[in-house]
């Protein structure tokens, strides 16, 4: 395990175009999520210690905030010949065991991964109803050993600011979790 943070794509970015099907075999878009207040896309895997750390809560927390008016969507990017339990067999597992009711999307070929500058899992990218980036970061402090409740403070103080009509802070703190696990040869370069 790589311990990588968020790249922390520059605020105000437009939200990349996907089309990819999830776990049902359904092919879902960028556009499939218009009309809502905000968008969250959240780069996660089923094997990674961190996403495990905050699976339960965020499930509970996209369940409380999709009804407010947050659209939500969970992308894969990992190698899954090398990585199989994050191959989209095991994502359907996950996605029922974890009771998402969000569609968990598996980007095979990595590009979705690249033009959002995901790093890690979890990495998290908050759009406002225009699809302007305002908030890339931690879900909260809380880390698989640091014994601190996962709350998702900043991922719920950043939704709320958006759905009330203002601007999340600027002072965000990187989301950290396992580098996502690149296909030999597919690597970003936005590593340097």
């Amino acid at each position: 395990m790589t311990l990588t943070p968020s790249t922390m794509l520059e605020l105000g970015t437009p939200a990349p175009d996907f089309t990819l099907e999830d776990t049902s075999g359904r092919k879902v878009s960028l556009a499939d999520f218009s009309g809502k207040d905000a968008l969250l896309v959240i780069f996660m895997c089923n094997h990674c210690p961190y996403v495990k750390h905050i699976a339960d809560e965020f499930s509970a927390f996209a369940r409380e905030y999709q009804p407010k008016g947050l659209a939500v969507v969970g992308i894969s990017s990992n190698d899954a010949d090398n990585y199989p339990d994050d191959g989209p067999d095991k994502m359907v597992e996950e996605a029922k065991r974890r009771g998402y009711s969000f569609p968990y999307l598996y980007d095979e070929n990595q590009e979705v991964a690249k033009a959002y500058r995901a790093a890690c899992t979890p990495d998290f990218f908050l759009f406002d109803k225009t699809r302007k980036l305002v908030y890339r970061g931690q879900f909260d402090s809380s880390r698989p050993k640091n014994n601190e409740p996962v709350t998702g403070a900043d991922m719920r103080a950043a939704v709320d600011a958006i759905l009330s009509g203002e601007q999340p802070t600027a002072d965000q703190v990187p989301s950290i979790g396992c580098n996502i696990k690149w296909k030999a040869g597919n690597e970003p370069d936005y590593f340097g």
